[in-house]
């Protein structure tokens, strides 16, 4: 059983592992530290915890914002950047992680959560409105193009005001005074429909933003789900995950060891323009009008650790489009062929691309089929590259050479014009339409005989080097 239960126990796990980088020295949120986590994002270098952070914007010239230093905070990001701390959050093998997803999202294993009263983050709160000041957060401002300073890794924590169903989910949120921040609430998300029926009576939404979380209550709000997502994240650890009620608002499933804690209300009938930022297909989202929280509680443990998701890089890719989608392309391509081995949406294409690994037999359609299915697990899947089991999914080189050396791009490619897309996808028109594309990367298509991949096994080179003297 995962001895993981906050995220100073996961910081501990990925330092064992050797998925840990503390970063000493003082750090900007103006850009910096998001700079310094997207790099180790793509690189595949540790996640990175700032112990010294500050806020400086005049580092890009003369500007009317003000610099900050937070004492006593340090600052974490890339919590679940890449597969091996992926496998290490959810206490599974690298390979087994789909699966792993897929047996936390049944309705069998849901775990629901046990109450508290106690709870970490009840140490330091702040209720006069007077001492309220979400600026004096070290929330950072990530990317060149982003409107302001966003909370990015906030699991919002609500319920609906008539069935009373928890719910987590994501919900970026811009710092518009001291105690307002523009919330952009999707329409298709619970968190919509519970504001919208809370609006239609003319009733504020109480709602609590939790921050510094388990890693696997953030792969649980990123899930979609019939029911408290808190159940996913019991199914993940194996036991029930502790929360507490609110402060200030009457939410009672609010996880209880959470580094900070904002609560408030989203404000009924409010809108005003939050955005731009960084979103997960690449680009810069435009402003919405967008509904307003008005902070209630500012709430912490002792020597904070603020968490933050890198936006539109690899951590929002595998919280929002990986995790949650690939047991539901497993789940589509293996009833199209019992020969699928493994899965696999890789983060540096966006949830556009998926890998689909397949011990292929002498049937030479059998690919298409798979894609097919994979086209019709979700919307977003644009393109589908399938693979043989001598393909490690996981290596976008390895992936790259299969395409290179076992397509023929006249007969081994086909597209699916005229359909139902994201409509995000950069490639297709406003209302999501485009063109799918399946690839056929497989090896033996019969066209002629060929010798077999060459493969060198890997060694541990400590044991045959030595250091190399000065």
């Amino acid at each position: 059983m995962s001895t993981i239960h906050d995220l100073r126990s996961y910081l501990e796990a990925l330092e064992q592992n050797g998925q840990l980088a503390r970063v000493p020295r003082p750090a900007n949120l103006y850009h910096e530290v998001a700079n310094i986590g997207a790099t180790v994002e793509r690189t595949g270098g540790p996640a990175p915890l700032f112990e010294q952070i500050y806020y400086d914007p005049s580092s890009d010239g003369p500007t009317d914002d003000t610099p900050r230093a937070f004492p006593g905070w340090r600052l974490f990001s890339s919590a679940v950047a890449n597969q091996e701390r992926v496998a290490l959050a959810l206490g599974c093998d690298k390979s087994q992680v789909t699966a792993a997803m897929a047996r936390a999202l049944e309705p069998a294993s849901a775990i629901p959560p046990a109450f508290t009263e106690h709870a970490t983050w009840k140490r330091h709160v702040i209720t006069n409105p007077d001492e309220i000041d979400v600026r004096a957060l070290p929330i950072p401002k990530h990317a060149v193009g982003d409107g302001g300073r966003f909370i990015t890794g906030g699991v919002i924590v609500s319920k609906h005001p008539e069935t009373g169903v928890g719910n987590l989910g994501y919900n970026r949120m811009e710092i518009l005074g001291p105690r307002t921040l523009g919330m952009n609430i999707n329409q298709w998300r619970d968190a919509q429909r519970a504001h919208a029926a809370a609006e239609a009576k003319g009733q504020p939404l109480g709602v609590a933003v939790a921050i510094g979380l388990d890693p696997a209550l953030m792969i649980a709000a990123g899930c979609k789900y019939e029911g408290d997502e808190n159940n996913i994240a019991g199914a993940i650890r194996g036991r029930p995950v502790e929360v507490t009620r609110g402060v200030t608002v009457d939410v009672d499933t609010i996880p209880a060891h959470a580094e900070l804690v904002l609560e408030g209300h989203v404000l009924p009938g409010a809108r005003r323009e939050e955005g731009p930022l960084a979103e997960f297909h690449g680009y810069y989202g435009e402003p919405w009008r967008s509904p307003v929280f008005e902070v209630t509680a500012i709430c912490h443990r002792e020597q904070p650790i603020y968490q933050t998701i890198v936006p539109g890089w690899n951590e929002h890719i595998y919280i929002g489009n990986v995790l949650p989608r690939e047991p539901l392309l497993m789940r589509f391509v293996s009833h199209a062929s019992r020969n699928v081995q493994a899965v696999h949406i890789p983060p540096y294409t966006n949830g556009f691309l998926v890998i689909v690994q397949l011990a292929k037999k002498a049937n030479m359609g059998e690919p298409r089929n798979v894609a097919l299915a994979a086209f019709a697990a979700h919307p977003n899947f644009r393109v589908c590259v399938v693979v043989e089991s001598d393909v490690n999914i996981y290596d976008p080189s390895d992936v790259m050479w299969a395409l290179t050396t076992r397509v023929d791009w006249g007969h081994d490619v086909f597209t699916v014009p005229g359909a139902q897309g994201h409509e995000m996808d950069p490639a297709n028109d406003s209302k999501g339409i485009g063109t799918k594309i399946g690839i056929d990367a497989t090896f033996d298509k019969g066209r002629r005989p060929y010798g077999q991949r060459v493969n060198y096994p890997m060694v541990d080179l400590t044991k045959h080097f030595s250091k190399a003297q000065p």
